[in-house]
Formats: structure tokens, sequence, C-alpha cells
């Protein structure tokens, strides 16, 4: 494959297949934050830390939050630096950052890693739309490319109702449904009736 005809996936969707060989990622929806020649970066969006909420970690970090403050979800990011936080949000909050601290990700999203969202967002402000992912999915230099060929995942474009939906635990369904795939068939679990 010649330079120019390079995937590009930022701002695209990874939809887990059945049967992936990495436990960590099954059924995982990803949005892919940055791709390149050298690697791709992503977020898992609908894997919520049940352990973690918003406020515990405001609380953890010395932040304090107004009675009007936001609570957003907390999500595994990935299995890459745990320890790191990520908020991935609507692009109205980029717009306000003239500093460069948030990344752009296609689709009109944007990828702050700064407390500062973090403060605004418990004063009530910051982005419309926002989660938090503690650790990133990544891969090195064709590692992406190799495991899509390998039929590991499916990409498709990402919409706002799918990252920033309510339900984490129908989002892989609901992705595969927006490509016209009913989940069922790709499960290995299906049955006959």
């Amino acid at each position: 494959m010649e330079d120019r005809d390079k995937m590009d996936l930022a701002g695209q969707i990874l939809i887990a297949m059945p049967g992936m060989a990495d436990p960590r990622f099954d059924r995982s929806v990803i949005l892919i934050c940055a791709h390149s020649a050298e690697g791709a970066m992503g977020l898992i969006i609908n894997k919520p830390l049940e352990d973690m909420s918003f406020s515990g970690l405001l609380e953890h970090l010395n932040i304090p939050r107004a009675p009007d403050g936001r609570d957003i979800r907390v999500h595994l990011g990935g299995p890459v630096e745990r320890g790191r936080g990520f908020v991935l949000h609507s692009a109205d909050w980029r717009r306000t950052r003239p500093d460069g601290a948030t990344m752009a990700v296609p689709g009109g999203y944007g990828m702050t890693a700064t407390l500062d969202i973090l403060e605004a967002l418990a004063k009530g402000g910051g982005p419309a739309n926002a989660l938090l992912a503690l650790g990133y999915s990544g891969w090195g230099p064709g590692q992406l490319e190799a495991e899509i060929a390998r039929n590991d995942w499916l990409t498709c474009d990402a919409a706002d109702g799918l990252v920033f939906g309510a339900d984490d635990r129908a989002k892989w369904s609901a992705a595969l449904r927006g490509m016209g795939i009913d989940p069922l068939t790709l499960s290995a679990a299906a049955g006959r009736a």
C-alpha cells in the first residue's frame, strides 16, 4: 500500500468483533482520536467504571464541586496509562481554548487532559457533552491496520448519539445496527430457534 492510500481512522468508531482475541476489548466501542503512520490512539466509550464516580474523582483531586456542578460518566478508556484521565467532549470547549491544550478530533470532538476542564465541569460549565476516560487504547505503527485486516474490528462513522449516549451497555449493539448489522448474526453464542 502506498502512503497516499493509508487509512486515517481519526474521528471514526471501532467496533470489536465477537471472538476478539484480547478480552480487554470484548464488545468495545472505541472513538479513534488520533491515527498516523506512528500508530493510533482512542478511547473506549462504552465501558463505565462501576467503582469510580466523577464526584469521587473530583474529591480525590481536591477539586470542589459546586451545587450545580456537572456529573459526567467515568469510563475505562483503555488498558494503557489507566491512571491518566482524558475528557472526550463536544467541540464547543475547544473553541474557547486557544492554548492548544485540547486536541481536535475529526467529527466535531475534542479531547482535553488538563485539570481546567474538570474544574469547569465541577462548577457547572465546560463543554455541552463530555465523558471522562481513565487510560487509553493505543496501537503501534501498522498494528491497528493489521487488526482490521484480521477482522478484529469493524469501523463506522461517529455520531454524537452513540459517543455521548446515556446507555453505555447498548452502544455496541447500536453501533452495529447503525451499520445495518444484526448483532446476533455476529455472535458466536447465537443459536437457532
